[in-house]
């Protein structure tokens, strides 16, 4: 629920999913914990101590789990938390049939507040199987429900509710606008379980469930709710397989691997563009296709692999030069040389070329929406810094710090700033970086 408290830890996730608050939840371990003549001294502190990160001794996992009704041989097999049942989303089991689409879109509409923050959810083999799956899904329709008949009026006014909605993400940043995007999403799939009308409508309204479930997942992710964001791209996912729109597939598939790379997984981010650049419609424009080389950049280049990097950012740039507008799909009119030259910048500050970096970073924020500009402030402080300018690091913070204070709400943007000034700590006598280091602890008692 909109009020609710995040749930940082899967732990969390779990208890809040049952109801427990933590002292309840105590209690319950302990009673459980006695009928398996398991003697436990959980209190609420203790409870407060695992969903911190503390680990619980075997014992207490062993009565958390048989207390949740997950087989122990689970719990020794995998490292706690993994074992946690946390980890089903509809939109990995359902079949991929029109069906299957809207059982995982009312599934999301349901439980989208739910999981909330900090873990992310979907890696390793259910994230390399949702890929193969996209490759390899039907996009046939099933026949209309009966209810309401859609008209194309109702559609545009929906269309263009979710157009303004991402003009003003670039704004104002998601966390302020989540829950109007989640109403437009639970409006297009009660339309769609419900509704009447005809297969070109119905296509739209699948285009646009893809389009808002990926914007609400873009949200979710610019607000540092990891794991909702996830299974917001994954209904996009679906959605865009439902519309026969393959091309919108192929961008989701990279936005994913943003997730998993910033999770540390960043060889899973290499096979994710991979498969999304093998299996892209031959059809898609150069613009589409660079945006594409452009994730395969940054994926290679957190991989390590810098010189392929290199290439594959060559090929995006190229490709760029290419592009008119005319061509440019509507989900990608974002896209341009602000983007480019951001990506281009993390690559080369990546393979230590900082000269080269620190202007491309430039570029990028001077051309960037507020939003943007907050994030990658971060970026270009750390350029800086790294060629030796530390007023001029402070200068690209204190910037960051201060979009963050007037008009943006970003928890990504607040986190990288927090990331560099842990850099600062060479510098942490200097009084300008201490005034920045206060400016920041504000931000953060703020957010």
């Amino acid at each position: 629920m909109p009020g609710e408290p995040l749930a940082v830890h899967p732990l969390t996730f779990v208890r809040q999913s049952h109801g427990w608050g933590k002292a309840e939840f105590a209690r319950l371990m302990k009673t459980h914990g006695g009928l398996l003549g398991i003697p436990l001294a959980t209190n609420r502190t203790t409870v407060w101590k695992w969903e911190q990160g503390q680990a619980p001794d075997a014992d207490a996992q062993r009565v958390l789990a048989d207390l949740l009704r997950v087989p122990y041989a689970q719990v020794q097999a995998q490292r706690w938390p993994q074992w946690l049942p946390v980890w089903e989303v509809t939109g990995l089991t359902a079949p991929w049939t029109e069906a299957g689409t809207v059982e995982a879109l009312a599934d999301l509409v349901g439980s989208g507040r739910l999981d909330r923050r900090g873990f992310l959810t979907i890696t390793g083999a259910a994230l390399t199987g949702l890929a193969a799956s996209w490759v390899e899904a039907p996009s046939a329709f099933a026949s209309a429900l009966n209810g309401d008949r859609v008209t194309d009026k109702m559609v545009s006014t929906i269309e263009q509710r979710i157009s303004t909605l991402r003009t003003l993400d670039d704004q104002l940043g998601g966390a302020r606008l989540l829950e109007q995007a989640r109403g437009d999403l639970d409006l297009i799939a009660g339309l769609l379980s419900t509704g009447r009308y005809t297969d070109r409508i119905r296509v739209r309204l699948y285009a646009l469930a893809a389009r808002v479930s990926h914007l609400s997942g873009w949200m979710a992710y610019d607000a540092g709710l990891r794991s909702a964001g996830q299974r917001y791209y994954i209904g996009a996912l679906r959605s865009a397989r439902t519309a026969g729109d393959d091309a919108f597939g192929a961008f989701i598939l990279a936005e994913m691997g943003v997730h998993v790379s910033e999770a540390g997984r960043t060889a899973e981010r290499v096979d994710l563009i991979s498969t999304a650049l093998d299996n892209a419609p031959r059809t898609l424009t150069p613009d589409s296709r660079s945006f594409l080389y452009l994730h395969k950049a940054e994926a290679l280049s957190r991989d390590g692999d810098h010189q392929k990097a290199g290439t594959a950012l060559n090929r995006a740039v190229c490709l760029w030069e290419r592009h008119t507008m005319e061509e440019n799909p509507e989900w990608l009119d974002w896209f341009g040389e602000a983007q480019l030259k951001s990506t281009e910048g993390k690559v080369l500050l990546r393979s230590g070329q900082v000269e080269r970096a620190t202007s491309s970073l430039e570029v990028s924020i001077k051309q960037a929406a507020p939003r943007d500009k907050a994030v990658r402030s971060s970026r270009l402080a750390e350029a800086r810094l790294a060629s030796g300018d530390l007023e001029g690091a402070l200068d690209a913070a204190n910037y960051g710090a201060g979009l963050l204070e007037d008009k943006v709400s970003s928890a990504r943007a607040l986190d990288r700033l927090k990331e560099f000034s842990a850099r600062l700590e060479p510098h942490k006598s200097v009084s300008a970086t201490r005034d920045f280091r206060e400016r920041l602890h504000a931000l953060r008692d703020a957010a």
